[in-house]
């Protein structure tokens, strides 16, 4: 910063921020994309059959031709000097370094909504540590194929993973489905990242749609517990994916001995309750409970 015909108010000014270390320096300039290329050549090809090309393409962005720069910084130093420290590379910063890049074009899109408020930001999961920027197709930016993804995400939920090797489960390792289709991976207001539906509603609904209400008579887990409540979302040992072996053992943890509205006798299991489970007859609740999501006309959810 050049300190002639200063105005001597501003001289001790001028003169304070050139002695100051760290102080604000104008930034080294772009050198633009085909600089860039020249010694990447590689990487160049690769992020122009990648979503990522529309940074270098689309004017309204400001980064046309710059499209490396927009998130490794300005490259003039780098270019001259061949110094990787001389550049930004997200893919070795902090986690919340590497997130503050993308989320500078990131951070309102639809999909990412949740991002700063996700387990996956919490946990210093960053965004290069799913993503490969310069690539797409198999293993690149984008995943298109539920084996992919799945194997992706397996690589640290190898807990959740497991559980889909029960007996049980929904047919991820077949392939026929995707973590994503019920989990948000760059965040969700909802627990576990699940995918809002409607009115922020279960992701399940997706699928089940039949399950879904308002019931003029609810079953009140359903309503305020969720679906996890009853069901293990990934794998089970029971055929309806409950997270007890038997209905009736899930039943009881919450139906155990409840008053009878004449009061002479209870209709819990605990005998000489109504309910017996004694007799083979009260040992599976959705003989005569077939509605257990909710009716529309019956309050005991008969039918």
């Amino acid at each position: 910063m050049s300190c002639h015909w200063i105005e001597p108010a501003l001289l001790f000014v001028c003169l304070a921020m050139a002695a100051v270390p760290g102080a604000a320096q104008p930034a080294p300039p772009f050198v633009g994309t085909d600089t860039c290329a020249a010694c990447h050549e590689d990487i160049a090809n690769a992020i122009a059959k990648s979503p990522h090309h529309l940074v270098d393409t689309d004017k309204k962005r400001g980064w046309d031709g710059r499209v490396c720069e927009s998130c490794h910084g300005p490259g003039q130093k780098h270019a001259e000097s061949g110094d990787a420290a001389a550049i930004h590379n997200p893919a070795r910063l902090a986690a919340a370094a590497a997130d503050r890049i993308c989320l500078t074009c990131h951070l309102n899109q639809p999909t990412h909504i949740g991002r700063l408020q996700s387990s996956h930001a919490r946990d210093a999961v960053a965004c290069t540590t799913c993503h490969k920027v310069h690539a797409n197709g198999p293993g690149g930016l984008v995943l298109r194929k539920a084996a992919a993804i799945n194997e992706q995400c397996a690589g640290c939920h190898d807990n959740v993973w497991a559980q889909f090797q029960r007996p049980n489960h929904h047919k991820l390792p077949e392939g026929a489905m995707a973590c994503v289709d019920c989990h948000n991976p760059h965040g969700s207001i909802r627990p576990a990242m699940t995918q809002a539906f409607a009115a922020n509603e279960q992701g399940c609904f997706t699928c089940h749609g039949d399950k879904r209400g308002p019931f003029a008579f609810e079953h009140a887990p359903a309503r305020f517990g969720g679906c996890a409540t009853c069901h293990e979302p990934h794998g089970s040992a029971n055929p309806r994916m409950l997270t007890r072996q038997s209905v009736q053992y899930l039943c009881l943890e919450c139906h155990a001995n409840l008053p009878a509205l004449n009061g002479t006798r209870t209709i819990g299991v605990v005998p000489p309750a109504f309910h017996d489970l004694r007799s083979p007859t009260f040992q599976n609740c959705t003989v005569c409970h077939q509605k257990i999501h909710g009716s529309h006309v019956d309050r005991d959810l008969l039918k």
